[in-house]
């Protein structure tokens, strides 16, 4: 007898198997060569297949050594060509070859090979795939009901994140450290469990990386050279919940089912934001809605008639694409991220699908910010008109998100109306922020319970902006205050005046239109409480001391930004002020990553990109 083995039979043992049965007892194994050159080839590329199909053909040897079978090697080494085109079946090609020219039996696990054997006339064995009782998964013994997730690491303890949501630790659930030899067994364990099991899949197969889905669970497998070790990380919901679970459910409810909506749900990591987004997804699927997924990987918790649908050909936007065909109802997005996933959010939005995304924010402000620069202005209220705030497992926040055309709060001149996108309280309905253009600028502007601004608000930028501009044109020492919303009144030295004022007053009408303020310009000896150059604001420095907490920062220029980075000094959020030479420049909030971006081209950039030429002291100081 002789047999002639694919590498799907190689590969699930099958050769070894029928051999200690006794069915192939006395039998020649031949091995085509091109078997043995797409095991090496997927070992290279860190395929676990093919280091289990290695491991079968040395089995094959143990068992020839001892008299049982004969194993032969035939034919030639396939070309690198045929190795890549392997699912395309050029190899399978070549072994159909070799065993119609040894007259032998093929035996294979995979249908299609099987069928096309036959018809060509090959004796064909064909046995199902390997199988294994998917009943459950060996690392499933590390969970309990209260455990999120588990975390193996060859060489370290067994650990788990067990907890209630928002209040989770990170704790060793082992005595035994985990050897790698046990790594590998749980990882081919994953693996075949999902392969035999209809609850299962693998939804990313990559050299050093695998990530499985399999019922409930998400399991990443990471491997060297992609990881320094061999991990394995699984993590499944630990609660699944109804929207009748949650605060403001009711209104909720209704303003889902009002029309299609753009919805952002934010919070920080483990907060429970998908947990929520599932019960979003069941409630919409349960009242007459075609509602569908969009994630990578695809692991929220839903029914039936929701179909999950990832990156397709590793592009969400093709994955968009193909749903606008479909015309769903309701997309849940799960996550955006990067600034790809806010174009597409905002093109599926656009096109009048109701989009709900998950996102990542410490606070609900910034889960609206983010799509600031990624989406024009204008456009965000189209895109997201509710931002809903998970924290520890619960709604703390909602925003509903408008955009009027009024003078922003804290500024009363008619000609400062402008477009301003106002978030406001979903419960009281009372403003909570506002976002508009002030000078060329995107400010995000807090206000107090009564609407008015805060401390930091409107005011204080118009301030500074008033600053930057007369330094622009002084000499000396400049101070402003606002005298009510629209006038204001500029000190300079006494040899400044009738320079800042400009020929028939045209140099200060030039800057009162930009800046849709009056502005009175007087000498520095007529402010109240004395004056002086050596007296007052000066770019926020005081009789020539340097401020508190100030940070020297080097800014980086790229083809398309001016980028401050000041993640090692300044909370993501804060608002700073940013100054050469201790000058004031311009005041901005510091966005996630740590970082402040000012578009190239715009007034701001050209005097930073000025300030940097000139080799000055660029600073930073909480506002």
């Amino acid at each position: 007898m002789n047999i002639v083995p694919d590498t799907s039979a190689v590969i699930d043992g099958r050769v070894s198997e029928r051999v200690e049965s006794g069915i192939y007892e006395g039998a020649t194994i031949t091995v085509p060569e091109a078997v043995v050159g797409e095991l090496e080839w997927q070992a290279n590329e860190g395929h676990d297949t093919g280091w289990e199909g290695i491991e079968e053909l040395q089995r094959l040897v143990e068992l020839a050594e001892t008299g049982d079978i004969s194993i032969d090697y035939y034919g030639e080494r396939p070309s690198a060509g045929q190795k890549r085109e392997a699912d395309e079946g050029e190899i399978d090609a070549i072994v159909r070859d070799v065993a119609s020219d040894l007259d032998a039996t093929l035996l294979t696990s995979d249908v299609v090979q099987a069928e096309v054997s036959r018809a060509k006339g090959l004796d064909v064995e064909y046995v199902e795939p390997r199988g294994r009782d998917a009943e459950g998964l060996e690392i499933e013994s590390f969970f309990d009901e209260t455990t999120m997730s588990v975390h193996l690491r060859a060489g370290s303890k067994p650990k788990a994140k067990r907890g209630d949501i928002g209040d989770m630790h990170y704790q060793v659930i082992g005595d035994e450290v985990t050897t790698e030899a046990e790594m590998k067994e749980f990882a081919h364990d994953v693996k075949e469990t999902a392969r035999a099991s209809p609850d299962g899949f693998i939804e990313l197969d990559e050299p050093g990386m695998t990530i499985v889905q399999f019922r409930s669970y998400r399991i990443a497998i990471a491997r060297p050279p992609f990881a320094d070790g061999f991990e394995i990380t699984a993590v499944r919901p630990i609660v699944k919940t109804e929207l009748d679970d949650y605060e403001f459910a009711d209104e909720l409810k209704d303003r889902l089912l009002e029309r299609q909506r753009g919805v952002l749900i934010s919070g920080a990591p483990g907060a429970g934001k998908s947990t929520f987004a599932q019960a979003v997804a069941e409630f919409l699927s349960s009242h007459d809605n075609a509602v569908k997924t969009m994630e990578k990987p695809r692991d929220l918790q839903v029914g039936p008639d929701i179909t999950q649908y990832t990156a397709l050909g590793g592009d969400m936007a093709k994955t968009a694409d193909s749903l606008l065909l479909v015309r769903p109802d309701y997309t849940i997005y799960d996550e955006v991220r990067k600034t790809d996933d806010f174009e597409v959010f905002a093109d599926m939005r656009l096109a009048g699908v109701g989009m709900v995304g998950v996102v990542h924010a410490t606070r609900a402000i910034d889960a609206l910010q983010r799509l600031v620069g990624r989406v024009e202005l204008g456009m965000i209220p189209q895109v997201v008109d509710t931002v809903i705030y998970i924290e520890a497992g619960r709604v703390e926040t909602v925003y509903d998100v408008t955009t009027q055309v009024k003078v922003p709060e804290g500024l009363t001149a008619e000609d400062l109306a402008r477009p301003v996108i106002q978030i406001a309280d979903f419960e009281t309905g009372k403003p909570a922020y506002e976002i508009y253009t002030f000078n060329r600028q995107v400010v995000t502007v807090p206000l107090d319970e009564d609407g008015e601004e805060s401390e930091t608000g409107v005011s204080r930028l118009a301030r500074k902006e008033v600053e930057r501009e007369i330094r622009s044109i002084a000499r000396g020492h400049v101070e402003v205050e606002l005298k009510g919303q629209n006038e204001a009144v500029v000190y300079v030295e006494e040899d400044d005046i009738s320079y800042v004022i400009g020929k028939g007053g045209g140099r200060i009408s030039d800057v009162e239109e930009r800046l849709g303020l009056s502005i009175d310009v007087r000498t520095l000896d007529e402010k109240p409480g004395g004056g002086g150059s050596g007296s007052g604001d000066s770019g926020g420095e005081t009789g020539g001391a340097r401020p508190a907490q100030e940070t020297v920062v080097t800014p980086e220029v790229t083809s398309r930004h001016v980028v401050i980075d000041v993640a090692d000094s300044v909370d993501i959020g804060e608002t700073v002020e940013v100054r050469a030479d201790g000058d004031y420049l311009f005041t901005a909030t510091v966005g996630r990553g740590g970082e402040i971006q000012v578009s190239r081209g715009s007034a701001i950039a050209d005097e930073l990109e000025d300030a940097i030429d000139h080799k000055k002291r660029i600073t930073v100081v909480p506002a």
